[in-house]
């Protein structure tokens, strides 16, 4: 018998209140915000919405799961740095 295929993620009607933002965003953005990689608090988030760790454990190799969900956490001063170097790159990249 095949294993039972992940659930769909949700489209983009979807939102959450991102706790790191401050405001709505859409699995989409939350499933790359890492450098590709999901965001570390993305199980927490969707969680009450669909299985994302289904989803994402069928998606990520076991290196990138263990590096987005196994790390010890980073301090809050880092997080924030870490989140306005990715904003500054989006803001220089025009594409």
């Amino acid at each position: 018998m095949n294993p039972p295929s992940p659930p769909e993620p949700p489209g983009n009607e979807i939102t959450v209140r991102c706790p790191r933002l401050g405001h709505q965003i859409h699995f989409a953005y939350c499933r790359t915000e890492s450098g590709g990689l999901p965001c570390f608090k993305i199980l927490h988030c969707w969680q009450d919405r669909f299985d994302a760790a289904s989803l994402l454990r069928a998606e990520l190799t076991p290196e990138q799961w263990r590096q987005c969900f196994e790390r010890p956490p980073a301090s809050k001063m880092i997080s924030l740095v870490e989140l306005i170097e990715q904003a500054r790159k989006r803001k220089a990249d025009p594409s």
